[in-house]
């Protein structure tokens, strides 16, 4: 399974990030499809139906350009078919973010784009995973090793994602320098397009396929992404002219050319977008509790003897889940004194969005 990812890269960062080779060996340096570097944010908790970089081949948006020419485009995750006959794409009524490598030619949604060669390439910093325990799951960013330039993003490296930075067809081949950052894990998908039946903006959608977890991770979770591994697995998985789809299906293998680390459960809401929810952490060691937003409000009623305005419900503690379920946090109210638990003695930290 892979329901979070983390994608904090500016535009012309991920230009330069994911340089690629043609069938000759050359290197290149992709461009942003027109006006879709507006469409992409950078985010350190990206959920489905976020839009997302992902790498393909040109010959899909012009066909006079070379195959084996790819272009960066944002696309929202969560595959909607061409054939989808609603109005609206949020009328879809399955999931359609993952899709089992085991399954792409049993599915209808997933086999017509596979032979179409509609596949494509999901960039992301890492994604995060949830190993279940006793009562509770605990969350883990897992992503490529890196080397000495690569480092975790962290309040004091890296503050609020940017997105301000564009690139455009002229700069796409200039900048020959390597990329010495953060490398970004590359993630095989499916892509399809979709026309609302009325007519309107087409709209780009993709699927992550996922195959068994590899030995190392299998104590997480028994599901991963189905990663490419290096510049040529990337080239032949994008190439559909040159590999076919039954050949390219064999680039999905697990991999256990990955590391990871656990994060906090700040991450376990995808409104929470900061460099902590991909912060290593000790998950043996107790957080400290601190007064929640509720006890606050409780306090200053006691000591002005006026009750302050109503909660926005906005504000309540419905949390999206690692799986996209919708749950309410559960909260334990202690025993012993109201004063212990207007100081927030028994409750959890509220996540600051």
């Amino acid at each position: 399974m892979c329901g979070r990812t983390a994608c904090t890269l500016a535009p012309d960062e991920l230009s330069r990030a994911s340089r690629y080779r043609d069938r000759t060996g050359q290197r290149h340096r992709p461009r942003w499809k027109d006006g879709d570097t507006d469409k992409y944010r950078p985010s350190y908790n990206k959920s489905p139906q976020s839009f997302s970089p992902v790498l393909l081949s040109n010959r899909h948006f012009n066909k006079d350009a070379p195959v084996d020419e790819c272009v960066l485009a944002a696309m929202r995750w969560g595959l909607v078919p061409a054939w989808f006959k609603e109005n609206d794409p949020n009328k879809m009524q399955y999931n359609t973010s993952n899709c089992r490598s085991e399954s792409l030619l049993g599915k209808k949604s997933y086999k017509d784009p596979l032979l179409k060669g509609q596949r494509c390439v999901i960039l992301a910093d890492g994604f995060y995973e949830w190993r279940r325990l006793e009562k509770e799951k605990q969350p883990f960013f897992i992503y490529f090793p890196q080397s000495q330039g690569g480092q975790v993003p962290s309040p004091q490296s890296k503050q609020e994602p940017k997105c301000d930075q564009s690139l455009d067809q002229g700069e796409s081949d200039q900048d020959d320098s390597d990329w010495t950052g953060w490398r970004l894990l590359t993630i095989a998908g499916l892509f399809d397009s979709w026309t609302p039946p009325g007519g309107g903006e087409v709209l780009y959608t993709y699927t992550v396929i996922t195959v068994d977890a590899s030995p190392n991770l299998q104590s997480i979770h028994d599901r991963m992404p189905a990663l490419l591994d290096g510049e040529d697995e990337v080239r032949r998985w994008l190439d559909f002219g040159e590999v076919k789809s039954l050949e390219a299906m064999k680039l999905l293998q697990p991999k256990s050319s990955l590391t990871f680390h656990p994060v906090s459960s700040l991450v376990n809401n995808s409104r929470n977008n900061s460099p902590e929810c991909l912060q290593p952490v000790d998950p043996t060691v107790k957080k400290t509790v601190q007064p929640t937003a509720s006890s606050k409000m409780m306090m200053s009623w006691l000591k002005t003897a006026s009750p302050t305005k109503r909660k926005n419900p906005d504000e309540e503690t419905t949390a999206k889940g690692p799986e996209g379920k919708f749950a309410a946090e559960k909260q334990t109210k202690p025993t012993g004194s109201l004063q212990q638990w207007l100081q927030g003695s028994g409750s959890s930290k509220k996540p600051k969005t």
